[in-house]
């Protein structure tokens, strides 16, 4: 038993099946990458881990207990989501920031220099702070996004199409960041071949259709 669990996952949209059986167990500290044709799942997954939307059937488990509407705030608060819609909320940028920081598990963990090191690591300047989220370019708000689930706490991602918008360079460095830490377990959706070349498995949905 694995840190996640799928077991007999098969999902359907408008009646039509687009994914079947699929099996899954992610150890702790794994790096995954989940490819396929677009529509045929993959999103879908990572949505049922955190609870949004039904399974047509099939169970998921998180550190062997399962996901259900019981305990998905507690999954939220162990798992972060960086979905592939970057409209994701509004604000200035340092009142996110801000936010994350007031989670009590975060008070004593995080330091503004915690912060300064992970915007600079993304080639983020400081004048972004003063900015609105929604005035932000796809890139910046992924870019953000990544910030915001790396100020957490968490030890569990879901990263869905994350670096889409960005430049080869900041591609390969958001790469590292995930998965050269060897504590992180990382789920990773990307057509971008940079995850490719680091994932410590690959999983191709294509044959997993009826």
């Amino acid at each position: 038993m694995g840190i996640l669990d799928i077991r007999d996952l098969s999902i359907s949209y408008d009646g039509k099946s687009v994914l079947s059986e699929f099996d899954l167990s992610v150890s702790k500290g794994e790096k995954i990458l989940i490819k396929g044709r677009s529509g045929i799942g993959k999103s879908t997954i990572f949505r049922l881990i955190m609870g949004f939307g039904i399974q047509a059937s099939g169970e998921i488990l998180l550190a062997g207990i399962p996901i259900d509407a019981d305990n998905i705030w507690d999954v939220r608060k162990k798992v972060a989501y960086v979905s592939q819609d970057t409209d994701i909320t509004e604000g200035k940028v340092s009142e996110l920031i801000d936010e994350v920081l007031s989670f009590k598990a975060n008070r004593l963990n995080i330091s503004k220099e915690n912060v300064e090191a992970i915007m600079s690591d993304l080639s983020l300047s400081h004048r972004i702070l003063n900015k609105e989220y929604t005035r932000l370019s796809g890139g910046e708000k992924q870019r953000i996004a990544l910030v915001l689930a790396l100020l957490s706490g968490k030890d569990v991602f879901l990263l869905d199409e994350v670096t889409a918008e960005l430049d080869v360079t900041l591609k390969q460095k958001v790469v590292s960041m995930f998965f050269d830490n060897p504590q992180w377990t990382v789920l990773s959706i990307s057509h971008d071949r940079e995850w490719e070349e680091k994932a410590t498995n690959i999983i191709d949905l294509s044959g997993k259709v009826n």
